[in-house]
This record gives C-alpha cells, structure tokens and sequence, in this order.
C-alpha cells in the first residue's frame, strides 16, 4: 500500500481535484500543492485573495474550572491574561525547553479554550495535554469535526462579508468572532500564515465545500501548500519541521514575545535569556538566483560552519533567493556576510533583517479595506 493509501483526506479533498491541482501528502494528509502555479497564487495573496484548506491542522478543545491553570502550566505564553474572543501565538516545550509544537491559543469562554496545532504533531499535542492536565480538564481532539479555510490577502473583507449575515467591520488583529453562513455558525478568526490581511474560518464539515465554492465562484483564487510556504517565508515565520524542533528553543526562533516571563511552564527553566541565546534564527538574502535549501551548511567568510539553513525559496515579491537558518549568536547581525554550502557549491549569502517583505497588510486596520 502506498504512502498516499494511508494519508487522510480533507473535505476537501473532491474539490481540490475538480480543480486539477497537484497533489501530495504533507503532514500526513493529502493537501493541494499547486493549481495555477505558486507565483500566481502567491501574488494573488499579496495583492488581492485567495483561499486555503487548512482543515488538516489539528483543533484541541479544553475546558474545565482548571483550564486555564493547566494550560498556563503547558504552554509558554501567558492565558489568563487573554480576553474571552481573542487568540495568542505560543509554544508547546518539552522539560529540556525543546519545541514540541508551535500554536495558536484561542479563549472561548473563561473556561474554554482551543489550541490549533500542527497536523503531524496532533497526536503528540492531545497526549502532551492529557498527561498534564488536571483530572476533571475535558480534553477533545475536534479535529474530524471542524474544517477550517483560510481566506487570505487585502481584498479579503468585502468577499467574505458578501457571504455572511451580518458585516465583519472591526475585528482586532488576533481576534475572533461569529457570524452564520447559511444558518450555520462560524468561527472567523484574524489570524493567517501569509502575513497578510485575512480570516481563518472555522466550520461544521457539512459546509465547507459551499462555503469554498462561494467564494471562488466571487473570484477569490485556490491557492496551495506550495505558495503558503513563499507567503510565509517572506514574512520570516517559522514552519514546523524546519525551524521548530525539540532541538530548538524558542528564544532561538526570535519569538520572545511568546514566553510570559512572569511564570513557570514545562521546559522554563531550560530557556535562556535572549541576551545568552548561543544561537538564532536569520533571515538569509542570496546573491544569485539559486536557492539554499534545508539542511545546506553555512559558513562564515573563513570557511567556518557556523550554522544550517533550514528552509529556501524564491521569493516571489522581491524576486530574489532567500533562507532562514540557525547561525551562531555573533553572525546574526543584518548585513554580515555569509556563505551558503550546498554539496560541492559555494553560494554568497547575507545575513537580512527580518521579515524580508515589509508591505504587507496583516496588521492594518480591517475598515480600511472595506
């Protein structure tokens, strides 16, 4: 039996072939790749909207009067502090202060949360959970019950108000709401992967197929795994598998601001201050027009492995190769000269301030889209 025998399949996954796209298994699920190709669908991201399936990440629902504690104690940003309606970027550590997971926190209720995590570590996640929540937490995976699409770019707000009961006018960056679609009640969150202005939104099975019908039938392009990746790589953010591991902790990554400093979690004791970090995560401008790949080495201008990439690509927006990779502290300074060892080639590389593209409208004001 094949690979692809075994992978899981989205709700999705009838229209994605109706649409001739390409293919393959990512985190253990058969996800689109590409349907008109990456640079097309990346700049339609960029520039107007297009539309993801991300069904295949993992939802864990918890609740109970000691959710709340349980989580503060599990992941590295701080909970009790979000407002009921409002989402958080955080980190799921081992004791060691590895990375197990990155994810997004999402406040329900008081005593209600979901956590959206990666589709390869979604068994991981629940167990993790489980094991260290209190005995009267209720801990459910929702992942086979909840599609989630992904609406993404600047002319993504008049698209999905033209669908929904009532207007989505002013919704905060990292903030969710509801609306019906149909009858049915969704969960919009403004959040994304593309760096973008854009929506995730959370569904009943039973409806996201018409609801990714109506919105390419309103123009909006299907836009695949493959583009998603370039989307993100400009922006600088991590990906797990690349630069999120249990080898990593998340000081490294330059995500600071996803550990609450002011308490103890799994792993704290094991996460350096930023100023003692021994290495970091850069951003990485090529020279020419061939690409560093994950896994290349990178060495300082005397030949010295300093460090590895860990993803590369073209980029679209800027029209040249660019990187991230783990390098020693002192050459992570922007502007430092480095080179790219790929096999037997030796590419010239600088190290660049991130994200690389700095236009884009994630973090607007939604009414000014409107």
């Amino acid at each position: 039996m094949s690979v692809k025998q075994l992978s899981k399949k989205t709700v999705l996954y009838s229209t994605h072939l109706s649409l001739n796209a390409r293919m393959d298994t990512v985190g253990g699920f058969i996800m689109p790749i590409q349907y008109s190709g990456i640079i097309k669908e990346h700049n339609a991201t960029r520039q107007s909207v297009s539309i993801f399936d991300t069904c295949h990440l993992g939802k864990i629902r918890i609740s109970g009067e000691n959710a709340c504690t349980d989580l503060e104690h599990i992941l590295t940003c701080s909970v009790d502090s979000l407002a009921v309606g409002q989402c958080r970027y955080g980190f799921m550590c081992n004791e060691q202060g590895g990375m197990i997971d990155d994810l997004i926190i999402y406040r329900i209720a008081e005593n209600k949360f979901i956590l959206v995590v990666n589709s390869s570590e979604q068994h991981t996640d629940f167990e993790w959970v489980r094991k260290h929540s209190s005995e009267n937490t209720a801990i459910t995976d929702i992942s086979d019950i909840t599609a989630k699409i992904d609406l993404q770019g600047p002319k993504s707000p008049p698209v999905l108000n033209k669908l929904l009961d009532e207007s989505i006018t002013d919704l905060p960056y990292f903030h969710f709401t509801y609306r019906y679609y149909r009858n049915t009640k969704l969960l919009i969150s403004r959040t994304g992967f593309t760096g973008e202005l854009g929506f995730e939104i959370f569904c009943p099975h039973d409806i996201a197929r018409s609801l990714w019908k109506a919105c390419v039938n309103s123009g909006v392009t299907p836009a695949g795994l493959e583009c998603r990746n370039t989307l993100r790589l400009e922006m600088g953010y991590p990906l797990y598998g690349h630069e999120i591991d249990d080898t990593h902790n998340p000081v490294e990554t330059g995500y600071s601001c996803a550990i609450a400093r002011d308490k103890t979690f799994i792993g704290s004791d094991h996460i350096p201050d930023e100023i003692v970090v021994p290495t970091k995560l850069v951003g990485i401008t090529l020279s020419g027009i061939q690409t560093a790949r994950h896994g290349d080495g990178i060495l300082s201008e005397d030949k010295k492995n300093i460090g590895t990439v860990t993803s590369g690509s073209y980029s679209p927006s800027l029209e040249k190769a660019i990187a991230l990779g783990y390098v020693r502290k002192e050459f992570s300074r922007p502007g430092t000269e480095i080179i790219i060892s790929a096999h037997k080639k030796k590419m010239k590389a600088s190290v660049s301030e991130l994200p690389f593209y700095k236009e884009a409208s994630g973090r607007k004001k939604l009414s000014d889209f409107l």
